[in-house]
């Protein structure tokens, strides 16, 4: 009993940290940002009505959806790369949660994200759709086989599931995005800056996206609108 209420503690904890990014992305947490450059940027944030909507969505969606185990801290410090392997750490904020919360010179190194962030969705995409196709006749809870009997059926409640799917995964990321900026856990991209009106205008840039993608994340159809959308904000 000792052992089970210890993991159902160590759960909610986990939980608990999680889903206060929802609240710590509108700067209600006691947010903390490079000062006076972000003031009116963060205050902005704290005043923009559409912006608390979506972000409420996502905080419903990351208490109400199961969809799978993430890590749900997914970022390059956690990752380990050798040429032959890797291997991913820090597990310990890992939960069942919406799928969608987890995703040289400078130039070429930008476009070498950038291409990796199309890649990945694409090749993230390509295989899951192709597991849906494999199994579309299994036992399942959500799709019934005898309601969804036909082709037209299937192809339509993939098309809308993950269409769901990456527009949930584009508000969770400018989510995280606006939080690692105004709120109080910070990247060190960011912190490594040294000279501070670089580091504001980078953030502000950052942080200028982050809003459009929240906002207008329905608008895309695609990872590769996504990255134009990038690429022509810092036109």
């Amino acid at each position: 009993m000792r052992v089970a209420s210890e993991k159902a503690t160590r759960i909610m904890s986990v939980f608990h940290y999680d889903s206060k990014i929802c609240v710590d992305a509108v700067g209600f947490s006691g947010g903390i940002w490079i000062s006076p450059y972000l003031d009116s940027d963060a205050e902005a944030v704290r005043q923009d009505n559409i912006l608390k909507l979506e972000v409420a969505e996502l905080k419903s969606k990351f208490c109400e959806r199961t969809q799978a185990l993430i890590h749900g801290d997914l970022h390059t410090g956690s990752i380990m790369v050798t040429s032959n392997s890797t291997q991913v750490t820090d597990p310990e904020f890992s939960f069942y949660v919406p799928m969608g919360f987890d995703g040289n010179d400078r130039k070429e190194y930008k476009l070498w994200i950038l291409k990796t962030i199309e890649e990945t969705w694409n090749l993230f995409y390509k295989k899951f759709t192709t597991l849906w196709d494999e199994h579309k006749d299994g036992p399942s809870e959500a799709y019934l086989p005898e309601l969804y009997n036909n082709v037209e059926i299937h192809l339509l409640a993939k098309q809308k599931y993950m269409e769901d799917l990456f527009h949930d995964s584009l508000g969770f990321a400018a989510e995280k995005m606006t939080r690692r900026i105004v709120g109080v856990a910070h990247v060190e991209d960011f912190e490594s800056i040294a000279e501070p009106e670089k580091r504001a205008n980078c953030e502000l840039q950052a942080l200028t996206f982050a809003k459009l993608l929240l906002k207008e994340r329905r608008r895309f159809k695609s990872i590769g609108e996504v990255v134009s959308a990038i690429q022509q904000s810092k036109s």
